[in-house]
């Protein structure tokens, strides 16, 4: 075997770009972990591209039943690294569910989720959503169109469930924020109870996201956020009705990372640059000449062994279009980004971000100081390493000097007012500010007791 790869890496060499000077790599067979998501599509495309070879790297992708699992097998080492919720690598790092130091060198991409409820309760909230001229609903669509439905449930002694893919993913953290803009209330996490329903109108729970429709259609829950394709495949099926995307709740919002063990980097930093810089590439190639691209990455991922749904349900979304009704597809260029606008640098304050999220609802559970967040983003997200791969990039004539931010503080601008649903701005280097301008969720010294908010 040893033998084989040593001649296949020879081989790889032979017809890597000649100007790619090859990197001494410390480990050169490696397997990556990914959820059937189009978002997985940089480590498909970086695999079916070859820039994986390019690197000298031979890798096997392998789809992993759940979140848990997947983070489990990058902790035991079972996975030399994976597509993560952004959240997974925040939470392991400080101790929220199963601890394990957790890095990101790479962010996959921004959007690319969708929050979906089942026809019964779209027709429910049709009297309370504002229509266009032409009589199509006006969106982005308020929560608040589904507070009327979400009462008259309630009085039925109907408990209004709705699902969401884990607890500390974007898409928890998504459909509890765009909930609270709409005044109801998603419930809070303690150490006590981690169900995170406590004094919820709407009650989330987790399922896995290829199972997200067949469960909306079986009637266990009202509604979910998830990925792609999960929210075009209810519009095929005639479930369930997207009543808005994530870009229409947090304009360019951060959402999946590629993760690897701090142990890994440390051991294998050249293999941890060779990894980044195929994954550059590929975001790249995904992005590239308008998304000229798109039609045969979507042609990748329907294969079975990635996302494996129909070539149509993942173009629907990932070439720039989404269907909110049969019928009623629109324009939504930026729907999926995998390279524009920086979209694979791993900002520190995206890493905020999430962490505001899990002091927001409970899953931490004491008040921080702003150095807290500082320090535990620095922790995790590593863009010192995305910009050593970009840089040798560059040198190589693979990429444009003008993509980075080699500038950067790690920070970005503050997100502006209006391009969150609620009005409310956010600036990363200002967490505990932010927090006490949410008026749902935990500010202050505030701490879950009991079923109550103390402090």
């Amino acid at each position: 075997m040893k033998k084989l790869l040593l001649s296949l890496a020879a081989t790889t060499s032979m017809v890597a770009p000649a100007f790619a000077e090859m990197l001494e790599l410390e480990k050169d067979v490696l397997t990556f972990g990914f959820i059937k998501l189009t978002d997985m599509a940089p480590l498909a495309v970086a695999y079916e591209q070859g820039f994986f070879d390019d690197e000298g790297l031979f890798v096997t992708l392998e789809a992993q039943a759940n979140w848990k699992v997947l983070l489990d097998g990058v902790i035991d080492g079972t996975l030399d690294g994976a597509h993560m919720l952004a959240g997974q690598p925040l939470a392991a790092t400080i101790g929220f569910g199963t601890e394990a130091h957790i890095i990101t060198p790479f962010s996959m991409d921004l959007n690319g989720n969708g929050i979906t409820v089942s026809n019964e309760v779209w027709e429910e909230m049709l009297p309370y959503v504002d229509k266009m001229e032409d009589g199509r609903p006006q969106h982005p669509i308020s929560a608040s169109a589904l507070a009327p439905v979400v009462e008259k449930y309630k009085g039925e002694g109907k408990p209004f469930n709705m699902g969401m893919v884990f607890p500390v993913s974007t898409h928890n953290y998504e459909l509890r924020y765009w909930l609270a803009a709409g005044g109801l209330h998603p419930g809070y996490y303690s150490p006590e109870n981690i169900t995170g329903q406590i004094g919820a109108d709407v009650f989330l729970s987790v399922t896995p996201p290829p199972q997200m429709p067949a469960t909306l259609e079986a009637g266990t829950i009202y509604g979910y956020c998830v990925g792609e394709p999960w929210n075009q495949q209810a519009v095929f099926k005639g479930i369930g009705v997207p009543v808005i995307t994530d870009y229409e709740l947090w304009k360019n919002n951060p959402e999946k990372v590629f993760g690897i063990n701090a142990e890994f980097a440390e051991q294998y930093p050249n293999t941890t640059l060779a990894v980044t810089k195929a994954l550059i590439r590929a975001a790249m190639w995904l992005d590239e000449n308008d998304n000229a691209n798109r039609p045969a990455a979507v042609e990748i991922l329907s294969r079975p062994e990635y996302v494996g749904a129909d070539y149509e349900v993942i173009a629907n979304s990932m070439t720039g279009t989404f269907e909110y009704e049969k019928g009623d597809k629109r324009e939504v260029p930026d729907f999926n980004v995998f390279f524009r606008y920086n979209a694979t640098y791993p900002f520190y304050s995206d890493a905020v971000w999430y962490l505001t999220q899990m002091r927001r609802w409970g899953q931490i559970s004491e008040p921080k100081p702003d150095s807290w967040y500082d320090e535990v983003a620095k922790s995790v997200y590593k863009p010192e390493i995305y910009l050593e791969a970009a840089k040798l990039l560059v040198e190589e004539g693979l990429a444009n000097e003008a993509d980075f931010p080699w500038d950067s503080d790690g920070y970005k601008a503050p997100t502006p007012s209006e391009d969150i649903i609620d009005g409310i701005a956010y600036d990363g280097k200002a967490p505990n500010a932010y927090l006490e301008s949410l008026p749902i969720g935990l500010k202050g010294n505030q701490v879950v007791v009991g079923t109550e908010v103390k402090g």
